[in-house]
């Protein structure tokens, strides 16, 4: 037996979460769109993306394979910018720019990347749509980082508009404040038992789940032609303050209305789907479909922008890469008459998931897998964990003021991701007073993404138009 060679300075060996997006199958990218409410310049992009973005150790290493399985490291690669920044050259009367952009992002998504470079690319479209006057589209292998780290490292490399000299910030989460020491204490103490409880139910739920068999095919999941991987995407600017009222009518949280949306939406798409069926054989109630989703957590306890700013500045290290769990949902699809029932159930499913430990459990359990079995038990588990469920759904939280890249100020912030065996994503982004919904989907599944787009924009109506009602009738009583 020949001893293993010792890494040379500053190669890093790959983790297992991030060995896991680049199998067969598994292999993901983020994809992020950025729009600009002003003419973008290449030139400062590029000037801009030297400072920052190539002292982040993982965006100037490339991703090198050795004999065995376990084998893949990062090794510190020069960097010629230009091989990352593209420009195509597009015609400003283009007749419909939006269709346009699609159309590229799509295209871009599956177009084979160089795996001699840093896995990740930024084109720049000068093109006006309806929602920005340039935009910016980047893609970053899921190796690199998740979701979190990826708005984490935007905002680093950003500044808030009002003060150019500073770095922007996320929206903390209230924390209460108990002044009784006993009462602290016994709610600390409740706190305890409720998530112990809940975690033993939320993870028996997610090993049954493990164990079963397939959900039965809807309109919503792969059929046999399909190409079993998202190659459409599309989004929608919507309101964050119209989010907000009906949270504030409901006294719920944004998620909770995001998510009571979402399955609004879903519903209503395929109770239109189901009554357009002619063959009675094909047809199905939604009440007998078992519909799962899979929500990605954030499992970092330390979010704070300045982290990442300075190892950029220094080169120095900081937590990165992909840090997060997962969890099973079921989704509430049926034909609801009253709207607010979405939310409702929607709040009563991520409370007991947000207070258990379900999210951790799953992280753990892929790192134990991987590390008592292999890689490729590693994918086995993760594909079954993805089949025994039919969308993806994701988001993150962007800052809630205005922002500007390179000295260009941005109007919205979309992402998704691809490479995932799933026939629809959903990823909530919010910057600001948007939220921008974002959808990945198989158009052999899903042949009217925008249909679908616009049954959740509509549900997010009717439950505003119901939040009205509602508190007028409060202040009448």
């Amino acid at each position: 037996m020949t001893m293993e060679k010792e890494m040379t300075a500053g190669e890093v060996p790959v983790s297992p979460f991030s060995r896991l997006f680049t199998m067969p199958g598994l292999d993901c990218f983020n994809i992020v769109t950025i729009g600009f409410k002003n003419e973008a310049n290449p030139s400062a992009f590029i000037e801009g993306l030297k400072n920052t973005l190539l002292n982040h150790p993982r965006f100037s290493s490339i991703l090198e394979t050795g004999p065995g399985e376990r084998k893949q490291r990062w090794v510190p690669t020069k960097v010629n910018i230009k091989d990352h920044v593209v420009v195509p050259n597009i015609d400003p009367t283009i007749e419909n720019p939006d269709q346009f952009l699609e159309d590229y992002t799509s295209n871009m998504v599956f177009s084979p990347i160089d795996k001699c470079k840093p896995l990740w690319e930024i084109h720049i479209l000068n093109i006006k749509t309806s929602d920005a006057e340039s935009l910016l589209v980047a893609r970053f292998h899921h190796s690199l980082g998740d979701g979190m780290s990826l708005m984490s490292l935007l905002l680093a490399c950003s500044r808030k508009t009002s003060d150019l000299e500073a770095l922007p910030t996320l929206v903390a989460p209230k924390k209460s404040q108990v002044t009784n020491v006993w009462w602290s204490l016994l709610a600390r103490l409740w706190f305890i038992i409720r998530l112990m409880c809940n975690t033993f139910v939320e993870v028996y739920k997610f090993l049954l789940i493990l164990c079963s068999v397939r959900d039965a095919a809807t309109p919503l999941m792969e059929k046999p032609s399909a190409t079993l991987s998202p190659n459409k995407f599309i989004h929608r600017v919507i309101s964050l303050d119209d989010v907000k009222f009906v949270k504030n009518a409901m006294n719920m949280t944004v998620n909770d209305v995001i998510l009571g949306m979402v399955q609004a939406g879903l519903s209503r798409y395929l109770s239109q789907k189901y009554d357009s069926e002619t063959n009675s054989k094909l047809k199905r109630s939604l009440e007998n479909v078992c519909h799962r989703a899979v929500v990605f957590f954030n499992l970092r306890s330390n979010k704070k922008i300045e982290d990442l700013a300075k190892m950029m500045a220094k080169r120095s290290t900081s937590r990165w890469g992909n840090s997060i769990g997962y969890v099973m949902i079921p989704l509430w699809m049926r034909s609801e008459n009253d709207i607010f029932e979405y939310i409702r159930r929607a709040k009563k499913i991520m409370d007991r998931k947000k207070l258990s430990l379900e999210p951790l459990f799953s992280y753990v359990l892929l790192k134990l897998t991987v590390e008592v079995f292999g890689f490729k038990a590693l994918r086995t588990l993760a594909m079954r964990i993805f089949e025994r469920s039919t969308i993806i759904l994701s988001n993150v939280a962007g800052p809630s003021e205005e922002i500007s890249l390179f000295d260009h100020q941005i109007s919205y912030v979309a992402a998704s991701i691809s490479g995932f065996p799933q026939a629809l994503i959903v990823h909530i982004t919010s910057y600001v007073n948007k939220v921008i919904i974002n959808l990945g989907v198989d158009l052999d599944v899903i042949p009217d993404p925008h249909h679908l787009c616009d049954h959740m924009v509509e549900a997010l109506k009717m439950m505003k138009s119901a939040a009205e009602e509602k508190c007028s009738t409060d202040l009448n009583v």
